[in-house]
């Protein structure tokens, strides 16, 4: 009987086995197939996922640029197609799509939810008198501003080109803050890399980010970025200065044609220099990385007379241009702007952070002749012409043409600056003498500064 009992009690322990092992498998066979479980598995797949990253395309030639791709582990979840890449008109790769939640994904979805309303468009609006106006003084921004710019302190005896700002149409421009300025761009770097122009608007900043004033604490760092006077130069190539409070530093570097100038003969003062149309200036491509908000203007050197002062020879593809319609100047500047504006968008795939700018041209103002014939801009009563922009458009097609479908901002001066006839240097020196009108370079404090609130609203 002992013996039966124990056979009896092994069987209701495997019958028992045998119905969990039924219950068990159904249950898994039912989870399995349960939406719940399907999601938490898959969240765990994400974070085994390779994702594309695009790698630092290489600083040479614009038209031979190209962007490669590097495999990485990514961390990152994917939640759609995998990360695509497709190849332009010049050959260089672009990043079609990037894996969600990135960052660069949630700029470009800051950029989609704010263009499907209304995009402001800080060029069309009008200027209006303001009493609170200029933002510092010519006469004590003296550290900043170069003499030859500071029309307060020659023999002009009308101001009133100072007493306006500019009212944007369809959003509201924030007032210039010199402080809220400094702490928005704390450990941040501003460059400006482009003609005199460029110049003005770099000294223009630094009035209004010191307020006029002397300032001792600005450091001068131009020694970082090599830009200190050589031997017999009547100055260097720029300047860098840095605000230590906030680790801010604005800096500027002179690049008329925003083209890569190698001398032919370094040994011979009078050789001739490779002005290479296709390659961005060395300078910008050495410190592009640390640099947070640039700033890219060109223009006004683009004529024979320039390029046969300066013995600029054209250079496209690594030899001489023999194309004779590159060689024409009009075609030469804007196969520069666009390989210049290509060659930055490859580069900003793998900067997010660093915000880049092309400045519109700044408009010139000379009247019954050129500057080399007499030509004047005597006019002192302010907005003579109208005091509105009212069109969508750009007045500087070159410039929005080149930007469009890359991540460079337009920093769209022109039309605005056009009704601005009276704020020009005009024929005023610190000398007290007469000189040739000056219809180019600008006052400061004067039209400048309102280019320098655009670029801080759009930062």
């Amino acid at each position: 009987m002992k013996g039966g009992d124990s056979y009896s009690f092994r069987g209701k322990h495997i019958s028992l086995a045998l119905v969990s092992l039924f219950l068990f498998s159904t249950l898994m066979w039912t989870w399995e197939r349960n939406p719940i479980a399907t999601t938490l598995r898959s969240a765990r797949e994400w974070y085994h996922l390779s994702s594309e990253f695009p790698v630092e395309a290489p600083m040479g030639s614009v038209g031979n640029t190209k962007l490669e791709m590097g495999i990485e582990q990514s961390l990152i979840p994917i939640t759609g197609n995998r990360t695509k890449s497709q190849t332009d008109t010049e050959g260089a790769k672009t990043i079609d799509s990037i894996p969600a939640e990135s960052p660069e994904s949630q700029d470009n979805q800051n950029v989609n939810s704010s263009s499907k309303s209304k995009v402001c468009n800080y060029a069309k609006g009008k200027w209006v008198a303001d009493t609170r106006r200029p933002l510092y003084s010519g006469f004590s921004c003296k550290k900043w501003l170069s003499t030859m710019w500071s029309c307060r302190m020659t023999q002009r005896p009308d101001f009133s080109f100072e007493g306006y700002r500019w009212q944007p149409d369809s959003c509201n421009m924030q007032e210039f803050d010199r402080s809220a300025f400094l702490r928005k761009m704390q450990d941040q770097t501003i460059a400006f890399i482009g003609d005199s122009l460029g110049r003005q608007q770099f000294q223009s900043l630094m009035c209004m980010a010191t307020g006029g004033e002397d300032s001792p604490e600005v450091e001068n760092v131009g020694w970082e970025y090599g830009l200190v006077k050589a031997r017999g130069a009547i100055r260097p190539d720029g300047w860098a200065y840095r605000f230590p409070k906030t680790n801010t530093t604005i800096l500027y570097y002179w690049s008329a044609s925003l083209c890569d100038l190698q001398p032919l003969n370094i040994t011979d003062k009078q050789t001739n220099v490779a002005m290479h149309l296709d390659r961005p200036p060395a300078f910008m491509s050495r410190f592009l990385h640390h640099f947070d908000v640039l700033v890219l203007n060109t223009g006004h050197h683009w004529n024979q007379g320039k390029l046969t002062a300066n013995r600029w020879v054209m250079h496209v593809n690594g030899k001489e241009n023999e194309d004779k319609k590159i060689a024409e100047i009009g075609n030469a500047k804007n196969l520069t702007i666009y390989s210049i504006a290509r060659w930055l968008d490859l580069q900003l795939a793998s900067r997010p952070r660093l915000k880049a700018f092309f400045r519109t041209i700044s408009p010139r103002h000379f009247f019954n002749g050129d500057w080399n014939t007499g030509g004047s801009c005597d006019n002192t009563i302010p907005l003579t012409n109208g005091s509105e922009v009212m069109q969508e458009g750009s007045s500087d097609p070159v410039i929005e043409g080149a930007l469009k479908g890359t991540k460079i901002k337009i920093l769209d001066i022109t039309a605005l600056s056009q009704l601005r006839d009276e704020a020009h240097m005009s024929r005023y020196t610190v000398r007290g003498t007469l000189n040739s009108s000056d219809c180019l370079h600008w006052c400061l404090p004067g039209i400048p500064d309102t280019w320098n609130e655009l670029l801080v609203a759009q930062i």
